[in-house]
This record gives structure tokens, sequence and C-alpha cells, in this order.
């Protein structure tokens, strides 16, 4: 028998349920079919409810299980998006294992028709790990959901009452201007630092509660320092931008871990705006709790991103950019109050 040739097309035949419409699994104009057929090198014709997948072998075994994957959530009662095609046929390119069906319907919270949800597969391993872990790590570059996704397991962890608190801090780190030339009180001049993850809470609560909440000491929010002495029980506990940390404040935070509660900790080592070249707490952690039981590092990539699409292109360029310049000379770096150009 004759070698099959790798250009060779084949042709497969998926019949749509017909409690399907047509409309959810196409889009709007055909918009997603567009889109499949834009991102694979398969034709894909529609007739009534039928859709015949011809093609490559490999771009065709894709397209069909892409296909399984949408009616899959269509049936979840999810809606079709572009940007979920997008993600699906990149979870099928990788071939990890896992559907893209259940990664992209994990629901964590809803909260006025809004769903917040894992949209990538390490953003899904981040957040099983958080329910597997009592301390769970997230690094990566900005837009990939690491502290969004932490807030929402906190939210999710208060209201299922399987923590009494939620304290969430960060370090206070001058980052190309001093504290001290801020004007108002210590509070107004530590409120900028902590604004991001009020502004996560607003998505997740009701705005009007929060201010109930923290009077109550239910939810907490101050700056690392506030930490220390503190030994913290009964807590879902999330450290952002951890790599403004120095060694020793990352030991000082990990060791307030009391009974029934849980800490995560999230940050991107490509961003540290610690003055006068000092080491980050989170660059060294992963190899000091290397092996230690209940400890998990999440890992995410420019892959994970999740805001503007741009913003995924603007990390790799960044990378790309760092990686010709080569090793960084820290005793090069800026003084404190004084911020590098680039």
């Amino acid at each position: 028998m004759p070698d099959t040739p790798k250009n060779h097309s084949v042709s497969t035949k998926i019949v749509v349920p017909a409690s399907v419409p047509m409309v959810g699994l196409l889009g709007s104009g055909d918009s997603l079919l567009r889109r499949i057929e834009q991102r694979l090198d398969s034709d894909v014709h529609v007739r009534g409810n039928e859709v015949t997948v011809t093609g490559p072998p490999t771009d065709n075994a894709i397209a069909i299980r892409l296909f399984e994957e949408l009616l899959s959530l269509l049936a979840k009662g999810e809606p079709l998006t572009e940007d979920l095609v997008d993600r699906s046929l990149a979870m099928l390119a990788s071939d990890h294992g896992e559907r893209p069906a259940d990664v992209l319907s994990l629901n964590i919270l809803s909260r006025r028709g809004r769903t917040i949800r894992p949209k990538t597969l390490n953003q899904k391993r981040y957040v099983d790990a958080i329910d597997k872990h009592t301390i769970v790590f997230s690094i990566g570059p900005a837009g990939t959901g690491k502290t969004y996704l932490a807030m929402a397991k906190a939210v999710q962890a208060l209201q299922t009452k399987q923590v009494n608190r939620i304290i969430l801090t960060r370090p206070a780190v001058e980052a190309g201007e001093r504290l001290g030339y801020l004007p108002g009180t210590l509070f107004d001049k530590i409120d900028p630092y902590l604004r991001p993850l009020y502004d996560a809470l607003h998505d997740m609560i009701d705005p009007e509660s929060i201010p109930r909440l923290t009077q109550a000491g239910t939810i907490e929010v101050a700056p690392l320092a506030y930490m220390r002495g503190r030994t913290l029980n009964d807590a879902f506990i999330i450290l952002d931008e951890a790599q403004n940390t120095t060694p020793e404040q990352m030991k000082m935070f990990l060791t307030r871990l009391g009974f029934g509660s849980r800490i995560v900790v999230t940050g991107d080592i490509t961003q540290v705006d610690l003055p006068g070249g000092q080491k980050s707490g989170l660059r060294v952690v992963r190899d000091i709790l290397d092996g230690v039981q209940d400890v998990h590092f999440s890992l995410l990539t420019s892959t994970d991103v999740v805001r503007h699409r741009l913003v995924g292109d603007i990390v790799d360029a960044y990378e790309r950019y760092d990686a010709a310049q080569g090793p960084v000379d820290v005793s090069a770096r800026p003084a404190r109050g004084q911020r590098a150009r680039r």
C-alpha cells in the first residue's frame, strides 16, 4: 500500500444536535466559523445542522475536537466568543490532556451576571493548587490573573465559611518617589499601594458592604509591615507584589501562618522595585522551600495573559529585549528615590 502523502486531505462530518442553535455555535454572521477557519488549515462547510471539516489529518483532528469542545461548552450554558475559541485551540494544540470545556467552565464566583473563572490551563492549575495546598506561590508577568484569581478564591472561601476573614497585604515600596513626600496621613500615604486590592474587591463584593466588612475586621487590607508579630488564624491571606519583599520580609510573612489559614503569594520577578540592588525574597524563596510539603509554586507566562491581546505581545517583547541585553549588573541600579530610565 503506498504511503499517504503528508498533505493528503480528509473529510469528517459532525451532526449538531437539533437542540443546539447553529447561531450559538457559529456566531453572529458566522463570525466564530470564520475565526476557526483563520486559525486552521481545514475548510469548514455548514449545511443545515451538519458541519463538514476537510483538511490535513492533523488540523482536521484538532478542528473536530474543537467543535466537540464548543458543543460541550454550549451544553453547559456557556456563550461562545472568539476569545474562547482562541483559548480552546491553544489548549488543544498544547495537548496537555485536559479538556478546554472543563477548564473554561470552572466557575469561582458569580456576581451580577458576571462570572470569574480561569481562562487558561495554567490558571486552572493555579486555582486547583489553591484548593489543594496551604501555601501557594503564583509567579508570572502582568495580566496573568495572579492576584485577581487569588482574590476570587479568597472571597469564595469566605462566603463558604472555610475562613473567617480575608487579609490582603502588599509591601509599600518607594518606586520612584518617597512616602514622606506624599501628602496626608500615614493611611493617605500607603493607600495608593493598596488601591489595586480594593479595586479587585469591588468587582467581587458589593461595594457598599466593604466598609462594614473592613470595620468588622472580616476584610483587612494593610501594608506588609503591619503583619509583623501577628499569628493569623482562620484566614485567607494574600501577599501581592511579593517581588518587592526582601528575604527577611518574606520569612516574616510566611511565619504569620496560623491554624485554619492558607496563604497565596503573587508576584513578577521581572518587576523588582527594591532600592540599592537588594535581593528579592520572591526570587530566592523557591530554592529555600523546594521540597517542603504542602507548598506549591504555580508559574504563569505571557500565554496566560488575559488582558488586551497586546499585553502578551508587550511581555514577550520585553523578555526578548532583556535576554538580548544580557545579565543585569545590580551594582549599577539607581540609588534609593531614583528611577531607572529605559
